[in-house]
């Protein structure tokens, strides 16, 4: 037990100075020095829905915080898609999260990303990039293309830092919730989730 514990220790701190050493490297792509808390993993996975039997889509894994909780909720990892810009976090979560299709690269050339499967519908798509980071009009063209590719109805959810939504309602377009507040995560997170009105 023990054992099992130093384990898992040392697994947290090394991913935490790896997420450290991302956010020095390139602070506008990563965004916050800290990693999403498993709590705020847990909750942001909490919105898919295991029965649709659409793969998921992760935007911005990181060290894969979030990664391990959607596939906790029982999505197997071929059905996960998970794209990150950083080449290194992109390498670390390989080769923690075989099987899952990490895909390595910038989200808005998304379709070039998937390639032959640029068609896939998903359940929904867990968002921790950081939004803020970019001009209005980039922020809601990423919004409407995640939309895109999931039914109506169902969710973008997006973490955040502030207490406003990182992308405004768009009338007649998408509607914006404010989906929970997580205390325990460094500093807190608002998550926020988009969504088309259902047929």
């Amino acid at each position: 037990m023990a054992l099992q514990l130093k384990q898992k220790f040392t697994e947290k701190f090394e991913a935490d100075i790896r997420f450290f050493k991302g956010w020095l490297d390139g602070p506008k792509t990563v965004g916050t020095p800290f990693a999403t808390s498993v709590h705020t993993g847990r909750a942001m996975a909490g919105v898919i829905d295991p029965a649709s039997g659409l793969p998921v889509l992760e935007v911005g894994p990181g060290t894969g915080t979030i990664t391990r909780e959607i596939l906790a909720r029982g999505i197997a990892p071929e059905s996960l898609y998970a794209v990150e810009y950083s080449e290194d976090f992109a390498i670390g979560l390989r080769a923690a999260f075989p099987g899952v299709n990490v895909i390595q690269g910038d989200v808005a050339l998304l379709d070039d990303l998937l390639g032959s499967r640029r068609g896939l519908v998903f359940d929904c798509v867990i968002s921790a990039i950081p939004l803020l980071n970019f001009p209005l009009a980039r922020r809601i063209a990423y919004v409407e293309d995640m939309l895109n590719r999931i039914p109506p109805g169902r969710p973008v959810i997006q973490v955040t830092y502030s207490p406003v939504s990182p992308v405004p309602p768009r009338s007649g377009s998408f509607l914006v919730e404010r989906a929970d507040f997580i205390l325990r995560n460094v500093p807190p997170a608002h998550l926020w989730t988009y969504r088309r009105a259902a047929g």
